[in-house]
């Protein structure tokens, strides 16, 4: 009766204990009270004197104090035997007042953190890391690089990430303890962000997202790959580890279609990153988090909202693929990326997300969707700053017989036989750079996947091999 704040409770037998509040009366049992069950309870709070009145049937009352406060207890016959009604007496609690959140001047902090940005944009980095204990660090051609800072406390990264964070970014933060966000400095850039915790505290790191989308020409991308931003339906993946430039050259293939179409491009990312301005194509770009659930939601949806190319950050999980595959059957063409660090592998990471028994089927959606796969690696260049190295798989026929037939391994040989249709293996691209003097071999090495191809290779070219210590 207190915890529900109610008016009365009334004990009859026959029926459920009920409940009186604010007029109404509602059972708070499921099953009928017995007459035993009735007197049994009265006679753990009735005072001595009144013992004897519980099988006579009279009316009487009294107060009982109980240890959540006292209850008056009034005792009268009910349904041929003796029922009760126990009235609170309680003091009405006064709701707890909520602590107000005290208002902060995150006016200092956003300053700090966004000349912390502008370091980075300044210095040519690419990303931004802010670790408790620590002074802010940056990464320059791929080397983390530490800033002459003070090292940063805990209540100083909070203020900062709390500074450029919505409201309900922050509150999500502190109760997951993980957020992907993205912030913007006109002139400067947009950073996608990632706000976490470690053992030592509060923690972020930002990528650098130039205003400025590079052309397919200025990343050097081959007119075999910029011609797949003319297919009207299709499957075309662009794959590479975490901070290869995947995003970079996505950009660079809307950017083609946004100059060269028609048409509407759907983009679903989280976060958003490149912002793209509709010139002949009209774009639409969607947050995952902010403007939709999840990438199978939106990916869903999207076939509702009359799109033409699509693009989808991440391929996560099997739903989002098995739709992936489906929109691009349909009549759309469809851009998506893979973590995978050759074309041969991201083919089998497709299928393997799969369970066994749908993996046949699997193999020849993709054989007949998959028309072009853009694997890279970035390498360090000579002189300072990266440059990419792409292996290029184009879907002709052989290689889709591969994919039906669960004979992915012998992809790279198909590619090395179709140079001339624009098919470039890695270590071929690798070789490439070391050729341009763009990079050094040890390089190439490094970043190869068939090592032993490569170093043969190396050798043969009359490359230096010293790196290795042999001389």
């Amino acid at each position: 009766m207190k915890a529900q704040a109610g008016e009365a409770v009334r004990l009859t037998p026959g029926q459920p204990i009920a409940l009186r509040k604010n007029g109404q009366v509602k059972p708070l049992t499921k099953e009928a009270l017995s007459e035993q069950q009735v007197v049994g309870l009265l006679r753990e709070i009735t005072p001595p004197q009144f013992l004897d009145r519980l099988g006579s049937q009279a009316e009487f009352a009294f107060t009982y104090d109980g240890p959540e406060g006292a209850v008056e207890v009034q005792v009268a016959p009910a349904n041929g035997s003796i029922g009760a009604s126990l009235r609170s007496l309680f003091s009405p609690v006064p709701p707890r007042a909520q602590p107000r959140e005290p208002v902060i001047d995150l006016t200092q902090p956003r300053e700090r953190i966004e000349r912390f940005f502008r370091i980075v944009a300044d210095q040519g980095a690419s990303d931004l890391h802010l670790r408790t204990g620590r002074p802010p660090i940056v990464r320059e051609s791929g080397d983390l690089v530490t800033l002459d800072e003070p090292d940063l406390t805990a209540e100083e990264i909070e203020l900062m990430l709390r500074s450029i964070m919505t409201p309900a970014d922050f509150a999500a933060w502190r109760e997951d303890g993980d957020i992907d966000f993205a912030y913007e400095i006109e002139g400067v850039g947009r950073f996608r962000g990632n706000g976490a915790r470690d053992r030592a505290g509060p923690m972020g790191v930002f990528r650098l997202i130039p205003n400025a989308i590079r052309s397919v020409d200025d990343l050097g991308l081959s007119k075999e790959v910029q011609a797949l931003c003319q297919l009207t339906k299709g499957l075309v993946l662009v794959t590479g580890p975490t901070g290869s430039g995947k995003s970079t050259t996505l950009a660079a293939l809307v950017d083609l279609v946004n100059g060269t179409r028609t048409d509407h491009v759907l983009t679903i990312e989280d976060p958003i990153e490149f912002v793209h301005q509709s010139r002949q194509c009209v774009i639409t770009q969607r947050q995952v988090g902010t403007h939709t659930r999840s990438f199978k939601t939106a990916l869903r949806a999207a076939l509702r909202e009359d799109p033409d190319v699509i693009l989808v950050g991440e391929l996560r999980d099997l739903e989002t693929i098995a739709i992936a595959l489906e929109t691009a059957e349909t009549g759309h063409l469809v851009f998506g990326t893979l973590h995978t660090t050759t074309a041969a592998s991201t083919v089998d990471r497709i299928i393997d997300q799969f369970p066994t028994d749908r993996q046949p089927q699997i193999r020849v959606m993709l054989a007949e969707s998959l028309r072009g796969v853009v694997a890279q690696t970035l390498c360090r260049r000579v002189g300072g700053g990266r440059v990419a190295a792409y292996e290029i798989l184009l879907s002709n026929h052989a290689v889709a017989n591969l994919i039906r037939e669960g004979k992915t391994f012998q992809i790279p040989s198909v590619m090395q036989t179709n140079r001339k249709a624009g098919m470039v293996t890695l270590n071929d691209a690798l070789l490439e750079l070391v050729e341009k003097g763009s990079i050094e071999p040890r390089e190439a090495y490094l970043k190869a996947v068939d090592k032993g191809g490569i170093l043969a290779t190396l050798k043969a070219r009359g490359f230096p091999t010293t790196f290795l210590g042999d001389g």
